[in-house]
């Protein structure tokens, strides 16, 4: 089964890169900035019936990912102000399954977590602008995943916004929604 075809990897898995120019570096903080726009859109009239729907077989509902998304990506606003701020801190992980079986992520109207990210990353991105290219060099250590440097992360959020999009998108496609 190609990337492609796999319903977990709508647009493939992220494939993290050393470093990124200060094109592609610039490249992921638009696609951060278009982020909020396109999950809106992506659930934008869906019922409450299909927003407890899940994505794919074994996967989250609709509604359990936009809670995920503002959940992560606030921790990736966190983690990149502990970047700008500390040397090389050492960041929390969390367990994101258990955080989406909490009450507020399996029930709640999905509003107010597209207002956290649209909010987040209306901070995020204006910081992440106003930073040097050199600066996207700093680093915190995940971990799990080991040391991540700034240019990296945003990248990788770049691609996980873009990820559950696709997820909603499809699942929309597939349904006749």
């Amino acid at each position: 089964m190609s990337a492609a075809a796999d319903p977990r990897y709508p647009i493939g898995r992220f494939a993290r890169p050393e470093s990124l120019s200060e094109a592609e570096t610039a490249a992921a903080i638009d696609t951060l900035a278009a982020l909020p726009a396109a999950l809106a859109a992506a659930v934008h009239g869906l019922t409450d019936a299909q927003l407890d729907t899940p994505y794919r077989d074994g996967g989250w509902t609709v509604r359990q990912l936009v809670h995920h998304v503002a959940d992560s990506h606030t921790h990736m606003a966190l983690r990149v102000r502990f970047a700008l701020t500390v040397d090389e801190p050492t960041i929390m992980a969390y367990d994101e399954n258990a955080w989406v079986a909490l009450a507020d992520a399996s029930a709640l109207a999905v509003a107010p977590s597209l207002a956290i990210v649209e909010g987040t990353h209306a901070r995020l991105v204006a910081l992440l602008r106003a930073q040097p290219a050199a600066v996207f060099a700093r680093r915190f250590l995940h971990p799990e995943r080991g040391p991540m440097r700034l240019d990296q992360t945003a990248a990788l959020y770049a691609w996980h916004g873009r990820h559950h999009v696709a997820h909603v998108t499809a699942l929309r496609e597939r349904m006749g929604w």
